[in-house]
């Protein structure tokens, strides 16, 4: 006798932290889906934003179609568009990838005059204790440079995310105030996350944003959280399951968080 398994609420728990384990109360990072299935063409996702609310007030994404990118700062969800206009996502609306954590920082850290994302990234990393944790971090600043990109939603057939990114809306927001909201992940995430550093920008009055593509910061403060417990939760659609995750998607993935095409 088949069995089918359908409409299951799928998870897997890491817990990276040396002994002893990771206390209930302490961060954690909840991820839905997979960045290789994205990678893939996979834009359409079971997890709305309510749902998502529940996991935590600060995180990153997209939505479904790859309608726009996701900032979730203090419990609100903005939607950066293809268009470079600012909304607010409502809870009705899904996404086929997000990263969520209830943000509680443990350190803080003024920095200045980081010319690229590289140097920003490099004075970062001289101030973390341990690469293969998770770290989130919101970093609150001034910019004489910004640089970011968005997606206008897709339609089916979906193409590869690596394709559709060749088509998207660049921003040159130029010299702003504003946040990034970011998270850096071990090198070992790779197929599930984005190994190194992810970022989004949302300016100060929240009418421009995205995902980050070039900047310049001239004085910011930087606050990590340090989490040490990891949730993947895994999708049952359809699209999910026919997403091809065999494949070295690196180079790939490289291309769509980098490249201004």
């Amino acid at each position: 006798m088949k069995t089918v398994l359908k409409h299951i609420s799928l998870s897997v728990i890491f817990t990276l932290s040396m002994l002893p384990m990771a206390k209930a109360d302490e961060a954690r990072l909840i991820q839905y889906s997979t960045i290789d299935a994205l990678l893939a063409g996979n834009y359409e996702g079971d997890m709305s934003v309510a749902e998502l609310a529940k996991h935590g007030n600060f995180g990153l994404g997209t939505y479904n179609r790859v309608d726009g990118e996701m900032i979730l700062l203090d419990g609100v969800f903005y939607k950066v568009k293809g268009s470079g206009k600012v909304e607010l996502a409502t809870p009705q609306e899904y996404s086929p990838l997000a990263i969520v954590t209830d943000f509680k920082p443990s350190a803080t850290l003024e920095i200045s005059d980081a010319k690229t994302l590289a140097e920003l990234e490099a004075k970062l990393d001289a101030n973390l204790d341990n690469k293969n944790l998770f770290y989130a971090i919101r970093l609150e600043g001034d910019f004489e440079e910004m640089t970011t990109r968005a997606i206008y939603p897709q339609d089916k057939p979906y193409k590869p995310l690596a394709e559709v990114s060749k088509t998207q809306s660049v921003f040159t927001i130029g010299s702003s105030k504003g946040q990034l909201i970011g998270f850096r992940s071990p090198a070992f995430v790779k197929g599930f996350n984005v190994p190194g550093y992810h970022w989004h920008f949302l300016s100060a009055d929240h009418r421009s944003g995205g995902h980050v593509l070039k900047l310049h910061l001239l004085t910011g403060k930087a606050q990590i959280a340090t989490i040490s417990a990891v949730e993947l939760k895994v999708p049952t659609t359809d699209g999910f399951k026919q997403a091809d995750q065999t494949k070295d998607r690196s180079q790939e993935l490289h291309a769509v968080e980098k490249s201004r095409n």
